[in-house]
């Protein structure tokens, strides 16, 4: 049986390969199913040590469609090429982050491309 190899694993699907464009399209749907309100952060460094990321533009509060939150995870990592890019899904009842996952690496074709 063969191993995956050594590398830093990052977040909820860390132990997965990289996300298609349809798996984040499902991903992406499941947190809005739920009721979650979509955000899509960044950082330099996804460290677990690493708390506070920076957010792209505000959480997308008023109902949108998978498509605006696809729209935006482009325009971040079009614009930040050089972070690390996650969607988040927050709960507005418990008042917390309730899941989040990496869209995009630096030096990686992983991720959403919108064009």
């Amino acid at each position: 049986m063969r191993t995956l190899p050594i590398e830093r694993r990052f977040e909820t699907f860390s132990y997965l390969p990289p996300l298609n464009d349809d798996q984040i399209r499902r991903q992406i749907q499941y947190i809005l199913d739920q009721g979650y309100i979509a955000g899509i952060e960044f950082n330099d460094t996804p460290e677990p040590t690493e708390y506070y990321w920076t957010m792209w533009k505000l959480p997308l509060f008023k109902n949108p469609s998978v498509q605006d939150v696809l729209y935006e995870i482009g325009e971040c990592r079009s614009e930040y090429s050089d972070k690390y890019v996650r969607v988040v899904g927050f709960d507005n009842i418990r008042q917390c982050q309730v899941m989040s996952f990496i869209v995009h690496k630096p030096g990686s074709n992983s991720g959403y491309r919108p064009y």
